[in-house]
């Protein structure tokens, strides 16, 4: 048999075994997914007094939160740490094995420490709980085994116990893991709403991305001041609002009436339509084929809004007004994208 019909045979020989393949795959990540599912759900179902004397404990004091752990309950115990300073509550992940060695300088009394271990009994966790009574901060623990040493230590256990692993053999830890992972944030959106954590707040600790952006740009940051806004009255010519809109390079000019107040606005759509009707440019008046009762919104809105406005009604243009109602300024979908907003 030539090399080349050898290996065509073995190729079709291999070639009916992928579909088994792909459907064990697909078993194999449902069952994952089915078991993780009910240990975060069987969570809730055990919350209880422990959880609420934890969020109490650390509300009330004054110091920072301070998470360890090591291996994979030190991965999700930075995790926890990353999430709580974020929405509010100060905090630092410390791993257990270099706090024995000089980092536990940095805990003072008026901190809380969390610490995470499944089993509950990892050396390098426990070596150093007695150092954090000593220098008199609170302990939380959070872990898969309420008779674990590290439980019986804490002032407040956290029981993230899970039936079993996601994995085959019941030994890595995937359930787990998960839970301690959800736990953790039902902990930080607890003290998220205990602090009165706003959106504002939360961007203040995100100033480099959008989300600060969205969150902390107001209207009035981007908009273009009333100076820069074409505005004419609705009885003056056609002719006289295409120059203001060519000189205002925004598409558009508002439409006010003496008081400054707007009244309507004529944008590059509006011609169109008009063009389409037959309109005489020449002859027409603005009250004629203007939008009359533009849409508005106030300079102290956030720009988030704005977007969310100019998206939902299909506009390009949005006038900005004062508490009066008088025009103050204009912006379109352009300066929102140089604002980086959308």
């Amino acid at each position: 048999m030539s090399a080349s019909l050898h290996k065509c045979n073995r190729f079709e020989s291999m070639t009916p075994m992928q579909p088994a393949q792909d459907n064990r795959a697909i078993a194999l990540a449902r069952r994952v997914l089915q078991i993780e599912a009910a240990a975060v759900s069987a969570l809730a179902d055990r919350l209880g007094s422990e959880f609420v004397e934890a969020v109490d404990m650390i509300h009330k004091r004054s110091g920072r939160v301070i998470v360890t752990g090591i291996g994979k309950s030190g991965h999700i115990a930075r995790k926890l740490a990353a999430t709580l300073a974020s929405t509010g509550t100060p905090a630092y992940f410390v791993h257990a094995a270099e706090a024995a060695h000089g980092d536990l300088g940095m805990i003072t009394p008026a901190d809380v420490v969390i610490a995470l271990s499944n089993s509950g009994t990892s050396e390098e966790v426990l070596t150093i709980v007695p150092l954090v009574k000593r220098q008199g901060a609170r302990l939380i623990s959070m872990t898969g085994n309420p008779e674990s040493p590290l439980a019986r230590e804490a002032d407040v256990h956290l029981d993230a116990a899970v039936s079993e692993e996601a994995c085959p053999l019941n030994l890595a830890p995937t359930a787990s893991t998960t839970a301690a992972l959800a736990l953790g944030d039902a902990l930080a959106v607890a003290l998220l709403d205990a602090r009165g954590f706003g959106a504002e707040d939360f961007a203040r600790s995100h100033p480099g991305g959008a989300l600060g952006r969205r969150l902390l740009t107001h209207v009035s940051d981007i908009m273009r001041d009333k100076a820069r806004v074409p505005a004419i009255a609705p009885d003056a010519p056609l002719t006289q609002a295409l120059l203001a809109m060519t000189g205002g390079g925004m598409g558009m000019t508002a439409i006010v009436d003496a008081t400054g107040r707007p009244v309507g606005i004529f944008t590059d759509g509006d011609l169109r339509r008009a063009l389409e009707k037959g309109c005489d440019v020449r002859s027409a008046r603005l009250a004629s084929v203007m939008s009359a009762n533009p849409r508005t919104i106030g300079p102290d809105a956030l720009a988030a809004e704005a977007a969310e406005m100019m998206e939902r009604l299909r506009i390009s243009q949005l006038l900005v007004v004062d508490e009066a109602g008088a025009l103050v300024g204009a912006l379109t979908t352009h300066d929102l994208m140089l604002a980086k907003v959308i």
